[in-house]
This record gives C-alpha cells, sequence and structure tokens, in this order.
C-alpha cells in the first residue's frame, strides 16, 4: 500500500475526544461532547491550513446517519460534501471496485 505521501496529499489528523450522541436519529443538531464535533474541529483545522479546500468527500453508501451528520458540519462550513456512492446498489458497487481491481484494506468496521 501507498503511504499518503506518496498521492501528494497531506494527513490531517486530530483524536476523537467525543462520543455518539442522538443515535437514533437520522436528524442531527450540534451538541457538545458528539463526536461529530470532532469532525467540525478536524474540518476547521483543514481549512485554516488549506484554504483552498471546498469539499469533503463521504463514502456513505446507505447510512443515513453518517450522510446527515457529515452534510450537516459541511453545511455549517461552507463546504460541498461529494457523496458518489450515496444510494447506489451494493452489487454494482462491488462490480466496479473489482473491475477497477480496488486493492482495499479494512481499517475500522463501526455499527449500533
Amino acid at each position: 500500500a501507498l503511504p499518503i505521501s506518496a498521492l501528494g496529499l497531506p494527513l490531517v489528523r486530530r483524536a476523537i475526544a467525543g462520543a455518539p450522541k442522538g443515535v437514533e436519529s437520522s436528524v442531527y443538531a450540534p451538541q457538545d461532547g458528539d463526536e461529530v464535533e470532532d469532525l467540525t474541529l478536524l474540518l476547521k483545522d483543514v481549512l485554516e491550513a488549506f484554504p483552498g479546500v471546498d469539499a469533503v468527500s463521504c463514502g456513505a453508501i446507505l447510512s443515513d446517519y453518517q450522510r446527515c451528520r457529515v452534510e450537516n458540519v459541511c453545511g455549517r462550513l461552507g463546504l460541498k460534501v461529494l457523496a458518489f456512492m450515496w444510494r447506489q446498489e451494493q452489487p454494482h458497487l462491488l462490480k466496479q471496485m473489482i473491475r477497477g481491481q480496488l486493492d482495499a484494506r479494512i481499517v475500522k468496521v463501526a455499527c449500533m
């Protein structure tokens, strides 16, 4: 696997201090201590370091929980959300990945 530096892209990271809140709802309203606010802080760091950034790529396929939260954060920061896989048929996505010879590594699995 290529390190991020081989792509010529910076890696910006931040520790997650919050915990999931309001997980029973796909609608998100900012809450102190919610892990989503850690994403907000991270993206603020990115915008400060790289003011030309204008969009965030979201890998959500069927998760309203994930998509709505990313959309909320991006909307507050004036960023576009790129969700190219949203609501795509999963067998179609898998075939595209196989045809494209995607070399994937699972680094985290999360569920509720």
